[in-house]
């Protein structure tokens, strides 16, 4: 960008021409790419750094297979181990999630150790950061995993065209480095003669990370014939009963709510009328198990959108699903209950703001209750795990001695010491030089081991000032 240029854009954009803006957004575009690259060098040197050792396990992915789950390195083989505590410090200076930077260490060394022909490119700026690491992610997590020699063979080939490779070529490249390095395993169903007799492909999928924003979740399945013919028949049945008993929905609603009535050990007969009246309850509707169980919390809480009318508080007509963190609407909370069969669980009023204490060190169900509840995940910045899954951190640590010893306790069982942590990062807390305080209720201030430092609270996580700014601990 030329001089002249460059002090009309600090005096404001509205002054520059079209080929000024060009050269101008071309500029940003290049300073922003060699950034990318600067990060990716910084993150493989913070790991050169923090080798595994002591205490400090090596950072791993834990990957779920065969129904259990099994750690696998950050990156490929021949990428040098790092310890697992390094990566959150900097996840913090980076804005992201502990999981996210670890990923982003393991693509910066998958990429200097396995890559090294395209980590060139980018450091070179014909090859935007982005795109090496999307590369890098593929290799990493290669089934099977890439030797150096299959992973060099891909890095060749994707620098020979500058990195100008879409998704399905890398795939493409991927597949023809297993077969040229012989890694894959024999594959009996591959055989064009009987390989259907080593599969089993049945299965039901439910997707339940993408929501339609009707509150519908998408299946797949693919089952026996004979239960597949069953299942139609039953839908089939349970659609004609629906449209005889008043329905106007269409046939394919009346066949999913069908589904639905299955799914709660129920079909549409039981709705079924006589006349004028429906059948009576049978005897033995009282030993069936609930077909849906519902449970809700009733408690009060600061940040509920709440509204006046007249001399009435009106609550807005949306509630938070916990599986998932998604937001549910209130018709379809009274849907659920409003079901046959269905068992409604009102759990008693907890007031989030009340402070709830124990003598003893273990955490009775009430006050663990509405810890989950104000916390809603884990707090540690940017973590985003359920806090239900989360252990219980006595955020001042108990002592077990004091009162044998007739000091106070200093950390007390009571709501103001106590936060919601998973598992990871109740182990961080615990090992390193991470500190955290709650400041007021669900508001937390950490201070990593180099002195940065976040609040996190119900709106998230931010950053609250530079390193180096000293303040007292609470007592």
């Amino acid at each position: 960008m030329s001089e002249s240029v460059a002090d009309r854009v600090a005096g404001g954009v509205e002054d520059l021409a079209a080929s000024d803006l060009l050269a101008s957004i071309r500029s940003a575009r290049l300073v922003e790419n060699q950034a990318a690259a600067d990060q990716l060098m910084l993150a493989a040197q913070w790991a050169d750094l923090h080798p595994p050792e002591s205490i400090h396990d090596a950072a791993t992915f834990s990957v779920p297979s065969a129904g259990h789950e099994h750690e696998e390195p950050i990156a490929g083989e021949g990428c040098p181990l790092v310890a697992e505590f390094c990566v959150a410090e900097l996840g913090g200076v980076l804005g992201v999630s502990t999981v996210a930077a670890k990923k982003f260490i393991g693509q910066a060394l998958e990429l200097r150790h396995r890559l090294p022909r395209l980590w060139d490119l980018v450091h070179a700026g014909r090859v935007p950061a982005w795109k090496a690491r999307s590369v890098a992610e593929t290799t990493i997590h290669s089934s099977p995993s890439l030797t150096r020699e299959a992973a060099g063979f891909v890095d060749s080939q994707v620098a020979a065209v500058a990195g100008k490779v879409g998704p399905a070529q890398l795939d493409r490249l991927v597949a023809e480095a297993i077969k040229r390095f012989d890694l894959a395993e024999p594959d009996p169903a591959a055989d064009p003669e009987d390989g259907y007799l080593h599969v089993d492909p049945r299965h039901v999928t439910i997707d339940t990370q993408e929501v339609h924003f009707a509150g519908t979740m998408r299946l797949e399945a693919e089952i026996d014939m004979a239960d597949a013919i069953d299942l139609d028949r039953v839908l089939a049945q349970g659609a004609a009963t629906q449209a005889a008993l008043g329905s106007t929905e269409s046939l394919n609603v009346r066949r999913a709510k069908a589904l639905g009535d299955l799914a709660r050990t129920q079909t549409a007969l039981d709705l079924h009328t006589t006349g004028a009246g429906t059948v009576a309850k049978t005897e033995s509707d009282d030993r069936l198990p609930a077909a849906r169980e519902v449970v809700l919390h009733a408690h009060f809480n600061a940040h509920f959108d709440a509204s006046t009318v007249g001399e009435q508080t009106v609550f807005g007509p949306t509630g938070r699903l916990e599986e998932g963190q998604r937001l549910v609407l209130l018709d379809q909370v009274r849907s659920w209950c409003a079901d046959t069969r269905t068992k409604v669980t009102i759990k008693p009023v907890i007031d989030l703001n009340t402070q709830l204490a124990t003598d003893a060190y273990k955490i009775p169900d009430r006050i663990r209750e509405q810890v989950i509840l104000r916390d809603k995940t884990c707090v540690f910045p940017r973590c985003t795990r359920p806090a239900r899954r989360c252990d219980i951190d006595h955020v001042i640590p108990h002592d077990p001695d004091a009162e044998a010893e007739g000091r106070p306790q200093p950390g007390p069982t009571q709501t103001d010491n106590l936060a919601a942590l998973c598992r990871g990062h109740h182990r961080l807390k615990t090992f390193t030089a991470w500190r955290y305080d709650m400041v007021a209720p669900g508001v937390f201030e950490w201070t990593s081991p180099h002195g940065h430092r976040y609040r996190r609270d119900h709106t998230g996580t931010t950053a609250i000032d530079p390193p180096g700014v000293p303040r007292p601990r609470r007592r």
